[in-house]
Order: C-alpha cells, then structure tokens, then sequence
C-alpha cells in the first residue's frame, strides 16, 4: 500500500510542509513514483515505530480488506509461540536461535531465510527502542507458510541490536507471513499493541504466557475502527 504525502501528514499528525522538509533532509523513508512522492506503508510503520511516533489508526485502514479475515494478534502469537532464554551473545547468533525455532514449513530453507534476516538487519536496525526488536522480512511474499504468525522471544542476555535510543534488546517479535498484506496487518497491530501500556508492560517484565496473550486481546479490542477509506488521494 502506497501512500501520498497528504496522507501520510494526517496519519502523522504533521502538516505537509513537515513531510517535506523530511524528504529534503533524507529523514523519511519514501519513492519517487510517476513525479510523486509515494510512502510504503510497511517502510513507514517501521519508521515510525523506531521513534516512537504516534500513527493515526488512519494508517491502518486497508489493511482488514481482501477476501480473506487476517489473524488477531492473540492468535498469531499463539501460532508463534512464546519462548523464554533465547541463547545467543550478539544479533547473528541470537537470529540463527529465532530461525531455529520459527514455525516454518518444513521445505523452508531455514539458512536462507536467516540470511534474509540478516540482510534486512544489516539495511537497517529493526529495533523499535526500550529493548524490543521487531526482525522479519520486508518481502514477505517469499515465505511459502500458510498463515502469518508472530513469534516472541525473551533473550537470555540482552544483545546489541543498535536501536536509536541506545538500549540493548531483550525481546524479539519475528513476523512470519505469506503476503505483504498479511505482514502489513500484524506489523500495524503489533505497532499499536506496544503502545497499549498493559500489554508492552507484560512484554517487558516477560510476564507468563498467557498473561501476554490476554494482554494482546485487550490491547488489540481498543484498536479504533478506521474511518471508511477509499483510494489514496
């Protein structure tokens, strides 16, 4: 999902002359399409999510239509799983540990898919501050499972995942997901959960499993219906 420069502005809350000026300083993910300027919604919410910034559930619209009813973020988690004591010293080995246990179909080709990991670390940090890390793969569509999960991992030692605010990483959520529009849909949720004070303090104190899950399905129940949306203006 492409969005153009008003869009992006009423999502951010900011005006347009805002949004430019970041364009102008190279401050924000964006495309020159067709002499547009054009957003990718997943670059943006990843943006966004590494500095704390608030979206507008605007954003999020689009990201419930198609033919088919996307996961709540409870039972991605649950197809996921919840693992505590994550081995590994630093972000290449703690990402071999996450592939390792990934639900993955079983022709998966596990190296491959953590080298995609590690390429898409090395294009930029995936840590979205307070010691959380979102690592995926922004082209999803080349996963070949059937249904998108999250994965959450509480790490034995906290690992250099060079965030913006410095802090070392402890918790991992990894999206597994079989299109782009799937990847979207969980990414927008888990941005919005980790801004729900119950569930990301759950997360933080690495809370028992099901308190986590239970605080995902509030978290998720108090996500504002988006307005009705039509095509991008």
């Amino acid at each position: 999902m492409h969005l153009s420069v008003k869009r992006v502005a009423r999502a951010l809350n900011v005006s347009e002359k805002t949004i430019y000026r970041w364009i102008d300083q190279s401050a924000i993910p964006v495309h020159h399409i067709n002499d547009q300027y054009r957003f990718n919604s997943v670059e943006l919410l990843e943006w966004a999510s590494a500095r704390k910034m608030h979206l507008s559930p605007e954003l999020l619209a689009g990201t419930g239509n198609g033919d088919s009813p996307q996961p709540s973020l409870k039972a991605a988690l649950e197809l996921g799983g919840v693992h505590y004591g994550l081995g590994g010293e630093e972000k290449s080995s703690v990402l071999r540990a996450v592939v390792r246990l990934l639900p993955l179909p079983t022709e998966t080709d596990r190296e491959s898919f953590f080298q995609l990991l590690l390429a898409r670390e090395m294009a930029g940090s995936t840590a979205v501050g307070d010691g959380i890390a979102i690592p995926h793969v922004r082209n999803p569509i080349v996963l070949s499972t059937e249904q998108p999960a999250v994965m959450l991992c509480f790490l034995a030692h906290p690992v250099d995942f060079g965030s913006l605010d410095g802090q070392p990483v402890s918790v991992l959520f990894t999206l597994v997901s079989p299109t782009i529009r799937a990847h979207l849909h969980l990414l927008s949720l888990l941005s919005f959960a980790l801004r729900d004070p119950r569930f990301k303090s759950a997360v933080l104190r690495q809370a028992p499993c099901e308190e986590i899950l239970d605080a995902a399905a509030k978290a998720e129940a108090g996500l504002p219906k988006p307005p009705a949306s039509g095509k991008d203006d």
